[in-house]
């Protein structure tokens, strides 16, 4: 009799608990209408930033011989006594195309990458992962983060590199007095 009356108790409790879903001015799509906006949020994200990411320039060449550039940027060096920062990443980086336009656009950052470095843009996409380039100065088979920065003197002797750019940031964007002191320092 026990066991009939619990059955027939948890029975009656689910048809009551299905009505009021039922009932419920959201007709039981609660969870439904918490995670459409999330999901809608995330589809708004996205599309600013393809947006954003469209007008930026595009200064990664994932059809250029990185190693030749680079080798040519060392002589260069040599001559002019200056650095080479190499800045890794692709056109298809939201933070890499950031980083490049933050420093082409804020005078005192481009006075001082101008003045001290040689700067070249290491492409890394599908097309072209440049894994012998990279592998002289990382670990390619690392997770990497992009960008990242690889500083060489002028000899093209390895100086420096900066793995987390996250230091750099500030909101959306880059912190200008941190990047100016990554130029002046080398380090951050």
């Amino acid at each position: 009799m026990k066991k009939l009356t619990l059955l027939a108790f948890l029975g009656l409790s689910a048809i009551a608990f299905a009505q009021d879903v039922k009932n419920s001015p959201d007709k039981g799509k609660q969870k439904t209408a918490l995670i459409v906006p999330t999901e809608q949020k995330e589809l708004e994200a996205k599309k600013k930033a393809a947006e954003e990411k469209a007008k930026l320039p595009k200064p990664y060449d994932p059809k250029a011989d990185a190693q030749a550039d680079i080798n040519k940027l060392i002589a260069q060096a040599k001559k002019e006594g200056k650095n080479i920062m190499i800045q890794a990443g692709g056109n298809w980086c939201i933070w890499c195309l950031r980083f490049n336009n933050f420093v082409q656009t804020t005078p005192e950052l481009k006075e001082i990458v101008d003045k001290n470095y040689l700067y070249y843009h290491l492409n890394y996409s599908p097309d072209n992962k440049n894994e012998k380039v990279f592998a002289r100065y990382i670990d390619i088979k690392e997770k990497q983060g992009y960008p990242f920065f690889i500083i060489l003197d002028k000899n093209g002797k390895m100086i420096h590199i900066l793995k987390d750019s996250r230091v750099l940031e500030k909101d959306n964007g880059y912190d200008k007095e941190a990047v100016m002191k990554f130029f002046k320092t080398g380090d951050i």
